[in-house]
């Protein structure tokens, strides 16, 4: 189960403030998801559950973009993955992660994911 939130996002619009949604996909693409957006904000918080079915290989990275809805093209504010295998291990993991800018010089924000594993 993921969930997520976000805050100090890059504003990416020329007029007001970004309405910021989320795509949520492991490494193979097959199941993308996405949050609802967030219209005005760059301090969303989604509340919203996802999950994903796990294969028996361990080896899965959570991919996380976070983009500015807007009329034609979707601007990117900023994009990150993480490795599974400590989720795996302690069962629920809760952190911040920094979206990084350019080279990794400077960020675009922060993204809250809340991820925990259970076995079915």
């Amino acid at each position: 189960m993921v969930k997520v939130a976000a805050r100090k996002l890059k504003d990416e619009d020329l007029v007001g403030k970004s309405d910021p949604y989320v795509e949520l996909w492991l490494d193979d693409k097959k199941y993308k998801q996405k949050t609802t957006t967030k219209k005005g904000t760059l301090t969303p918080t989604w509340n919203e559950d996802f999950k994903f079915n796990i294969t028996d290989d361990r080896k899965h990275s959570l991919h996380l973009k976070v983009l500015d809805e807007d009329i034609g093209d979707d601007d990117k504010i900023g994009e990150t993955k993480i490795d599974l295998e400590e989720v795996y291990k302690k069962g629920y993991v809760d952190q911040w992660i920094k979206l990084p800018a350019l080279f990794g010089l400077t960020s675009h924000g922060e993204i809250h994911v809340v991820l925990e594993f259970s076995k079915h």
